[in-house]
């Protein structure tokens, strides 16, 4: 899928870890990423911000002069930007209390680059709209605006889950897209024990649009790590 209008969005990380922040910057901008801007405390935060303008806001929760709840809370005083917070693996009440305050998602740490780049994707989405170009495979095209696959004349609805996963896909087009990645994309935070429920799916999807869903030439499997999709240019 076509995403190149989300790589001219700037995007704020604010933490004050120094390595952190270069992880995530280096996966930003390896993936395609143009305008980023980083910042190590709330008040260096609020500055960045108010110079930068930037469309997107990653927060960590601990700052050393506060934490990124109040960083949100002065932000909203100037900008309706989306924001995601970075979160421990232990602090449940700070993700339930970041989405409480109008945070538009949480990323938990540790994380892989691609559910890192998952989450951004859909927030930017979401917040950043442009019409969903038709996604051409071997045998049929998906139209992700209809949530449908047109297939030799033949129009077949996607569900909800069909279109997530398709989408999580084609927004990594020819690349792997791990299992855990994309059970995460599906059911959330605990993606774990869904692996049998993600193989039924892309069995379902497969058959809407594989001329012969046994010997798949678009969704395919990647035997120990996950799924690509091949597009046709």
């Amino acid at each position: 899928m076509d995403h190149s209008f989300l790589y001219t969005k700037k995007i704020i990380l604010v933490d004050d870890e120094p390595d952190l922040l270069k992880l995530v910057s280096n996966i930003l901008t390896d993936d395609g990423f143009e305008n980023i801007v980083v910042a190590a405390s709330v008040k260096e935060g609020i500055a960045v911000s108010r110079n930068e303008k930037p469309d997107l806001a990653i927060l960590d929760v601990m700052l050393p002069d506060g934490d990124g709840f109040l960083l949100m809370e002065q932000m909203r005083s100037f900008t309706d930007i989306p924001i995601i917070f970075l979160t421990a693996k232990d602090e449940a009440v700070d993700k339930l209390a970041g989405l409480c305050l109008g945070a538009d998602d949480y990323i938990v740490k540790p994380f892989l680059p691609q559910e890192l780049l998952l989450h951004i994707y859909a927030v930017l989405r979401r917040c950043y709209k442009e019409d969903a170009p038709l996604l051409k495979l071997d045998n049929c095209a998906i139209d992700f605006s209809r949530a449908e696959v047109s297939r030799g004349g033949e129009v077949i609805p996607l569900t909800a889950k069909e279109y997530t996963l398709l989408e999580a896909l084609a927004r990594n087009e020819g690349k792997i897209v791990t299992v855990d990645a994309l059970c995460e994309a599906l059911w959330g935070d605990n993606p774990f024990g869904y692996e049998n429920s993600l193989n039924a799916h892309v069995r379902r999807i497969r058959e809407k649009i594989e001329t012969d869903p046994s010997k798949p030439v678009s969704l395919i499997t990647i035997k120990g790590l996950g799924y690509k999709l091949n597009t046709r240019k």
